[in-house]
């Protein structure tokens, strides 16, 4: 089983000589670590200042989660230093278990400080944000996956109240909801926090600074990602070009030296110029860091569309009070970006799957295109590769018409290059098993993607070559994510799991933000107060009910107005598009009774784009109407419930 262990530490080796002013919380000294003799930083050199939110960026590897542990004081540098205020607090998860007390409640109130033992309601509040119900608070701390043991040590750090923050992929585990959730409190953390994360849109949010390890060595800039990794850019093109211009004036000298030695009349310009060569350093040129980038191989597709799901439910305990998927229905384009999204639990991987035709549902139907190619991508899947087989073989195996060559082609995408390729499956980490896994997907043509997760053990550049991948695939892309880089970048329309329920949300992730979001979901709304509280529904006074029924009532209209423009903008469409198409009929007949070719074509090309824009329109309705019926649902139930608590 995963397992984590909490760890608070305390720095009581930090030497004072009167008084001194501290600027810097953190001073990181001319650390040196190696492994084996690869080298992963070397004199590496920062500071953190009060009230700083940084971010540690580096490419799998490089040494991110080891300077976190020397920080930490878990590991030591072999060389160099790093400098805290005595009795300064650190923060830090680990992957180690720790529970002695009856439940989860309890585990978490092991971590308040001692000035706040009895407060249990922030125990509740954070334990709520991430993901625990009442119920759960209840249970024993050993009952839960490991992916909640890592929840309930992070909650144990938050309230802890420590100095610093050292937060190593902090969003691994958690669903949307969570993320948000978390990401709300970083903000509103008022020490210091140390972050790794591949979620860039999580880290941009939260940091106010980033420190890169780049080249062994590290670099802080204030601002997000996006300013980091300019920088480094901007200064790696700038070296190359003076190195470029260098060597080509040493070349310049070198040539005049080997031209004229011999004249004596030249002599002083000789030894002039073997002086500027002694003077001259050599600058190497830099390492090319190999990064993911790969496509996908396309499979034509010329349907309209690759898939319909009629009304399907799934439950995989039949005595449960209801299915974990009932009354879904969605048609899926040929070119369209779904994502879904949702809670964990809620049954996101479950509905994926039977959309790969791994699950059938209990009822109802899915129709895929008899021309669809799937390629699925799920974390799980990684047990279906065989231990004894290597990087080539399982990526060969997936289509042998690729031959060995295109195997290896993959394999160097993946960034298995050389004698790496023949490593067997069983001694992989996660994540270069689920490499393993993108690869055997690129290897066959698919025009239908399903992808759960997949960025998962990714760092930020592997993050970037996936998402340009999936951007650039000619097909129709569903993917479960909790990346809202993703989501943003990617999503059309949404498959929504939230309240218990799955609808369909017409529309990008920003517009599902807009009108409402996760503002109704209950991890969030119950994130604000203990998990404990009352829930009677009590009445409210006149004013505030007035109050509440005016603002929902105005935020319907707001709502809905752009919703009900496009729908009557599309109507309009129709009745002018079905005019145009009965008066183009009508031209086809008289041009048909003089035999005019070339008309006749013509017309036929305006009859086909007319009747497309007809059918297109009509879709639009059919999915707009949906959703204008979904929203009113909502503030009609929304209205319901402010009723409910209408005074005496």
């Amino acid at each position: 089983m995963y397992s984590v262990r909490y760890h608070l530490y305390d720095n009581l080796n930090t030497k004072e000589s009167g008084f001194v002013r501290i600027i810097a919380m953190i001073s990181v000294e001319g650390l040196n670590k190696s492994y084996g003799g690869f080298v992963l930083f070397d004199d590496v050199n920062f500071k953190i200042n009060p009230k700083e939110r940084v971010g540690l960026v580096g490419r799998n590897g490089h040494g991110k989660t080891t300077l976190f542990r020397i920080i930490a004081g878990l590991e030591a540098p072999e060389a160099g230093n790093v400098g805290k205020p005595r009795h300064y607090r650190i923060g830090y998860v680990t992957q180690m278990i720790d529970f002695t007390a009856d439940t989860v409640l309890e585990e978490g109130m092991r971590g308040l400080p001692a000035d706040a033992a009895g407060e249990h309601w922030q125990v509740e509040k954070i334990l709520s944000g991430l993901g625990f119900s009442p119920e759960d608070m209840n249970s024993s701390p050993r009952e839960f996956s490991g992916g909640y043991q890592v929840r309930l040590n992070l909650a144990k750090v938050l309230v802890s109240r420590p100095d610093l923050l050292l937060l190593d992929e902090p969003t691994n585990y958690l669903d949307i909801t969570s993320i948000r959730w978390i990401k709300k409190f970083l903000n509103s953390w008022t020490g210091e926090l140390f972050l790794i994360t591949h979620d860039r849109s999580f880290m941009d949010d939260v940091v106010t600074h980033v420190v890169g390890i780049h080249r062994k060595k590290t670099r802080k800039v204030p601002g997000d990602t996006g300013k980091y990794y300019a920088n480094i850019a901007q200064d790696e093109e700038v070296y190359e070009k003076t190195r470029v211009n260098d060597e080509r004036r040493r070349k310049e000298i070198e040539r005049f030296v080997s031209r004229f030695r011999a004249k004596a009349r030249l002599a002083n310009m000789v030894q002039s110029r073997m002086k500027t060569l002694d003077k001259m350093t050599r600058n190497e040129k830099l390492e090319r860091f190999k990064s993911l980038d790969f496509e996908f191989s396309n499979r034509p597709f010329t349907g309209k569309y690759m898939m319909r799901v009629d009304d399907i439910a799934f439950s995989y305990d039949n005595d449960a009070p209801r299915p974990l998927i009932s009354d879904f229905s969605i048609t899926i384009g040929s070119r369209e970006r779904i994502c879904i999204i949702g809670r964990n639990g809620a049954g996101k991987t479950t509905l994926l799957r039977m959309l790969a035709g791994e699950l059938a549902p209990d009822s109802g139907r899915i129709e895929t295109h008899q021309n669809a190619a799937r390629g699925f991508f799920e974390q799980t899947n990684v047990r279906s590769l065989v231990d004894d087989r290597t990087v080539e073989e399982e990526i060969l195996y997936s289509n042998p018409d690729i031959g060995r060559q295109g195997a290896r082609n993959i394999c160097g995408a993946m960034l298995f290059e050389g004698d790496t390729a023949l490593k067997k499956i069983g001694v992989l980490s996660g994540g270069e098993k689920c490499r393993v896994m993108l690869g055997k997907l690129l290897g066959t043509p698919v025009n239908f993607l399903l992808l759960d997760e997949p960025t998962n053990h990714f760092d930020m550049e592997s993050c970037d070559a996936l998402l340009a991948a999936i951007d650039a695939f000619d097909g129709a892309v569903v993917m479960v994510t909790h990346n809202e880089m993703f989501l943003h970048a990617l999503a059309e329309r949404l498959i929504v799991f939230q309240d218990g329920g799955i609808s369909v949300f017409d529309g990008s992730y920003q517009r599902f933000l807009e009108t409402g979001g996760w503002g109704d979901d209950e991890s969030v709304s119950r994130a604000s107060r203990p998990a404990a509280a009352d829930t009677d529904v009590e009445p409210l006074n006149r004013k505030e009910y007035r109050r509440q029924r005016s603002v929902l009532i105005s935020e319907k209209g707001k709502v809905l107005k752009p919703v009900q423009d496009e729908i009557e903008s599309l109507e309009k469409t129709i009745i002018k598009s079905e005019a145009e198409l009965e008066t183009l009929h009508g031209k086809m007949q008289e041009v048909t009774a003089t035999g005019d070719g070339r008309k006749i074509a013509d017309l036929s090309q305006a009859i086909h784009d007319c009747q497309s824009r007809i059918d297109h329109a009509f879709d639009r309705l059919e999915q707009v109407s949906a959703t204008a019926e979904t929203l009113r649902a909502d503030f009609d139930a929304r209205l319901s419930a402010i009723d409910d608590r209408k005074p005496f």
